[in-house]
């Protein structure tokens, strides 16, 4: 399964133009996440590069992007930790940005060992990032999941390997949610509401159209 863009921030919390952004490498730092199934267009995410893209949004609620990058660049040279981003426990804390492990943690912005570290965060459970509530990665509504052992970890109907954007498709081509199981015998009309609201929840993501007097200009 290859996310595009969009679905990637949809599941993240990141802004497409974050994603953007953070694709780049700074004046004297490096990029923050290169996806690893494409970088180019079309630009495609992986689900590691998910779990690591909330990774950053919440280093984000407290850290400064410079922050990131000098911890990212201390986590990779300094350490010479090559893991894929998602592999490691990163903490912010307002002041500084630490590699968590189980027997020590590591302040990597003024690269000191054996940090105490109080508050540990699961980066697959819901948050809050701008005034925005991310969902729980795996489960992103009631009758939604997401799995990387189901289609690659396309987000699906819970319990079955219905994509969610075919029931929103659906319901958006004006069939009923009880209508659904005509379809999909497996998915309930619940589920067809939820598959329907998570599409919303996605499309919020689009970039805002510009003006059509702007655009022509």
């Amino acid at each position: 399964m290859a996310y595009d863009p969009k679905l990637a921030a949809a599941l993240s919390g990141a802004t497409l133009r974050q994603l953007a952004h953070w694709r780049k490498a700074g004046v004297s730092r490096g990029a923050v996440l290169i996806p690893e199934i494409s970088s180019t267009r079309p630009v495609l995410y992986s689900f590691r590069d998910v779990v690591a893209l909330r990774t950053c949004v919440k280093l984000r609620n407290d850290a400064s992007l410079q922050k990131i990058r000098q911890a990212l660049d201390t986590l990779r040279d300094d350490l010479k930790e090559s893991d894929h981003l998602s592999s490691y426990t990163l903490v912010a804390d307002g002041s500084s940005i630490y590699l968590a492990a189980p027997d020590q943690a590591v302040d990597l912005v003024r690269k000191k060992a054996n940090v105490v570290i109080h508050e540990m965060v699961d980066v697959l459970q819901p948050f809050y990032r701008g005034g925005r509530h991310i969902p729980p990665l795996l489960q992103p509504r009631a009758h939604v999941a997401v799995d990387p052992a189901i289609r690659g970890g396309v987000p699906v109907i819970e319990g079955t390997r219905v994509p969610y954007d075919e029931v929103a498709a659906l319901l958006r081509d004006g069939v009923s949610p009880e209508q659904i199981s005509d379809y999909y015998p497996s998915v309930t009309a619940m589920a067809a509401l939820d598959a329907a609201d998570f599409a919303d929840y996605v499309d919020s993501y689009d970039p805002p159209k510009e003006p059509r007097e702007a655009a022509a200009g």
